[in-house]
């Protein structure tokens, strides 16, 4: 139980440090900082997951789901780092945003089991797609180092420990397999730090400085803020949250042999909600079920949801250990562009496998994908686009995967709902997989 709890923890902990190591280097965050911003989001992470393993009430599908920080949330928070005046106040407004929005959620689980039917492949496909492109962004950042005025900024140096990095998690994924697979980018992480060290471009001090033991203190960075812009641009996320974890549901379920009805999917979804809305109050961001973590159950044909429990007691040991969440923050930033590219365009390419199951020789489903994928990287192509807009408004429109979103939704309908007296049913969403994983999920 203890060690494929941690494989389930291995397959799943760079994707849980991303988003803090990303929001926290928007914000300015030191070394320290980061460090317990990222703490905070293992021990969310491992609460989330034993709301959903092993459930209290009518809350958790009580399947075996790993629960994290979502991807879904990075683009919209930036945007709201982006747009804060005083960045010591931009966490406590996604905060409070999370809180409402996990609130919202929690109250709309079991209305929106019934409304899956608007969230089929296209337009599932093309969100996750959407996320993964927007994070790219960020990759490339990284992989020229950690400060744009620096002088060694885009240097040779830094981008050639990028493409180290870059080289090594391919070849992991290339020539090994089973568990070894399954952390390459973990491992590629270590190596490339290791790498790093003679460049003097690794700084241990956030481990010289972190604690051995910590409790990561309620409301660490400030109390809750809440502006209607950033809620509307969360509660976008939650939606697209929630239907990825019902997608999820819906293959772990057939995977593990047990189908998840109506009833589970709003258990899992109560608890997906209620995690979100908690997380916050320790310094956490919105959770959801990792998909990744789907393939390793289907791999390992370990369907025990105590044995993912038990993966989420690690993650809350290693969130209460700021000395374990320091390691993540020595990694040199252009060895995390190199680990990015692949943790990030995995996530595109997932968006890409659901789009080639979506039908898109059908009907008008290919216009649905080009204007909604339009609208969604027009702020990575043109971040200056919405100039014009009200403040308020640009936390909403600089961020491409809400925008991209609704639009997906809004033309699925007008396309494919609106007029017709069939609709797609809730059968027909797709569930995210990792890129380069071949499971095959009888539907």
């Amino acid at each position: 139980m203890a060690t494929s709890g941690l494989q389930h923890v291995a397959a799943m902990y760079a994707g849980v440090v991303a988003p803090p190591l990303i929001v926290g280097a928007a914000v300015g965050l030191s070394g320290t900082e980061l460090t317990f911003l990222t703490g905070a989001c293992l021990f969310t992470a491992g609460l989330a997951t034993f709301l959903q393993t092993l459930g209290i009430w009518k809350i958790g599908a009580r399947l075996p789901f790993v629960n994290g920080v979502t991807f879904a949330g990075v683009a919209p928070m930036t945007a709201i780092v982006a747009s804060t005046k005083d960045k010591s106040d931009a966490l406590p407004i996604i905060f409070g945003a999370v809180i409402v929005a996990g609130v919202l959620g929690f109250l709309a689980a079991p209305i929106f089991c019934k409304a899956i039917r608007f969230f089929p492949p296209v337009v599932t496909g093309t969100v996750i797609t959407l996320i993964g492109v927007s994070l790219l962004p960020v990759a490339f950042g990284w992989a020229q180092g950690p400060n744009p005025a620096a002088h060694d900024y885009g240097s040779a140096t830094n981008l050639t420990l990028a493409g180290i990095t870059l080289v090594i998690v391919l070849l992991l994924r290339r020539f090994t397999r089973g568990f070894v697979k399954q952390i390459a980018v973990l491992l590629g992480l270590v190596a490339g730090m290791i790498i790093a060290i003679p460049f003097g471009v690794t700084d241990f001090g956030p481990v010289a400085e972190a604690r051995v033991v910590g409790f990561p203190t309620p409301f660490h960075f400030g109390a809750p803020q809440f502006q209607v812009a950033a809620i509307l641009s969360m509660c976008v996320v939650m939606v697209v949250s929630m239907t990825e974890s019902t997608a999820d549901m819906l293959a772990l379920g057939e995977i593990v042999e047990r189908p998840a009805d109506e009833k589970t999917i709003a258990a899992g979804l109560r608890a997906d909600t209620l995690g979100s809305a908690l997380s916050p109050l320790f310094n956490g961001f919105m959770c959801s079920a990792f998909a990744q973590n789907i393939g390793l159950v289907a791999m390992t044909r370990i369907r025990s949801r105590f044995v993912v429990a038990f993966g989420g007691g690690f993650l809350v040991l290693m969130g209460l250990c700021p000395m374990a969440a320091s390691l993540i923050a020595v990694v040199p930033r252009p060895v995390l562009g190199g680990a990015g590219v692949v943790l990030f365009g995995s996530v595109a390419a997932s968006g890409i496998q659901t789009l080639a199951r979506a039908g898109l020789d059908k009907g008008n489903n290919v216009l649905i994908v080009a204007v909604s994928i339009a609208v969604g990287i027009i702020p990575i192509t043109a971040p200056n686009f919405y100039h014009a807009f009200p403040e308020t408004a640009r936390i909403v429109l600089d961020s491409g995967i809400s925008t991209g979103c609704v639009a997906a939704v809004l033309l699925n309908f007008v396309f494919n709902h609106l007029g017709k007296p069939g609709s797609v049913g809730a059968q027909d969403v797709t569930h995210p997989m990792e890129a380069g994983e071949e499971i095959a999920v009888v539907r």
